[in-house]
């Protein structure tokens, strides 16, 4: 029952706690009388909470167990590796160098007399054809002087054929003249002599007659000189043919250098640079372009000089571009040169492209894997797992019951990434890689064994 209100201005009320207990609370009293409330305290609310914070206690041991595992276990167990294995199998010693696509020649396509660039029917890179005109130049002038030669030519033809059929018939027809005259000399100085010696003649008329008849005989000599100096072979003949000859000779000089003016493809090919533009004057042994020849095409690259001992002619080569790396070609290596470059340490060498692939353009960069020494069936390792490999004394960290041991090793044939195994191991050994943080003696813990 309620307590009475009358008796009392305040009312106590008992509110649980965790522990069971109770806590008096004071509650002002108004006007409406109220009942005495107790509130008892709850189990399940209090094992909960218990709960919570043990879960949070068991959390941090977790945490902690994790750090020092984490931590603690490189140094006890070990770090884990991917061990390399020892294989057999076949190994190819090779030797990779770098260069660019050349052809065996260049042609630098030059001028041979001055001129000023009147037109450039071809472009840079384009394929051109033996004979094909690359430049022609302004050719007045030269057209001038190829005119005046044919002037000089057709005057000393007709000199020459007045004189065979002019003059030589003229001199021929004064010699017969002559000897006629020369007949009828003879046969009056015969009569004035004949009369003389008979008493009938003068003295006077014969030699009158004699004189005459000297002066016949020296025109005689006279025209025979004439007409063998105009005949075919004589003096005056000859120099017609002669003069004849160099007017055709200097025809030919004016028409070579009007031809000059036309400069020409000497082979076919591809052209490669170009140094001129129209309207520009050019003078001889001036390089106007670069042609490239068709035929063999070459790849010409430095080989370090430590590698010379590799490579011998006659060896074949997988090679690629660098534009295109996944399109690869054979070339043959076919020139060694007998010199090394001091400045560079290497030697250059020159690979036959017998099928070059169309993508395949001047000075393009190239890679080349030049095949040398090959074994069989022979004991190899990835490069990577091999201590001071281009050393004299290399060595491999070898794991035996899972801990890591220095084993000197020998090498033979030496690959881009594998290397022969001489001696110091066996089909089958596991090693550590070089990169992996291990040292002599220290454990190790092997998740898996690549393959090759």
């Amino acid at each position: 029952m309620p307590p009475d209100a009358s008796s009392q201005d305040m009312i106590q009320a008992r509110r649980g706690d965790a522990t069971g207990g109770g806590e008096v609370v004071a509650v002002q009293h108004s006007s409406v009388p109220i009942g005495f409330v107790e509130h008892k305290p709850s189990r399940l609310g209090a094992a909960l909470r218990g709960a919570w914070a043990l879960r949070w206690r068991v959390l941090t041991v977790l945490a902690l167990l994790g750090l020092v595992t984490y931590f603690a276990a490189p140094r006890v167990l070990g770090p884990v590796v991917a061990a390399q294995p020892v294989l057999r199998g076949d190994l190819v010693q090779s030797v990779v160098a770098t260069g660019r696509v050349e052809t065996p020649h260049r042609v630098n396509i030059a001028g041979q007399v001055t001129g000023m660039v009147a037109e450039i029917p071809v472009a840079e890179g384009q394929a051109v054809q033996a004979g094909q005109v690359l430049v022609v130049l302004e050719d007045s002038e030269l057209r001038a002087t190829v005119a005046q030669a044919e002037s000089a030519v057709a005057l000393a033809e007709t000199r020459l054929r007045q004189m065979v059929e002019v003059t030589l018939p003229v001199l021929q027809e004064s010699l017969a003249q002559a000897q006629s005259n020369l007949l009828n000399a003879e046969q009056q100085f015969s009569r004035s002599q004949t009369l003389s010696n008979s008493g009938y003649g003068t003295l006077v008329q014969r030699d009158a007659d004699r004189k005459t008849l000297d002066v016949a005989r020296a025109l005689v000599r006279a025209a025979q000189f004439q007409v063998t100096s105009s005949s075919p072979g004589g003096t005056d003949y000859v120099i017609a043919e002669n003069n004849l000859r160099q007017a055709q000779a200097a025809l030919k000089i004016a028409t070579s250098r009007f031809g000059y003016a036309r400069i020409q493809a000497p082979l076919a090919g591809t052209l490669i640079a170009r140094t001129v533009e129209p309207g520009w004057v050019v003078t001889p042994n001036q390089t106007l372009m670069v042609l490239s020849p068709d035929g063999e095409t070459q790849v010409v690259v430095q080989i370090d000089e430590k590698n010379l001992g590799l490579v011998a002619l006659g060896q074949q080569a997988i090679a690629s571009a660098d534009a295109y790396p996944d399109q690869k070609f054979a070339a043959e290596l076919v020139y060694i040169n007998p010199a090394v470059d001091p400045d560079r340490a290497s030697v250059e060498a020159k690979l036959r492209v017998a099928a070059p692939p169309a993508f395949l353009r001047q000075d393009m960069t190239i890679s080349v894997d030049i095949a040398g020494a090959e074994r069989k069936a022979t004991l190899i390792l990835p490069v990577s797992a091999v201590h001071d490999a281009a050393g004299p004394s290399p060595w491999v960290l070898r794991i035996v019951d899972g801990r890591a041991r220095r084993q000197a090793v020998r090498i033979g044939l030496r690959g881009v990434r594998q290397v022969e195994i001489l001696s110091g191991l066996s089909e089958g050994d596991a090693v550590v890689p070089v990169s992996a943080p291990v040292a002599d003696g220290g454990r190790v813990r092997v998740t898996q064994t690549p393959t090759q």
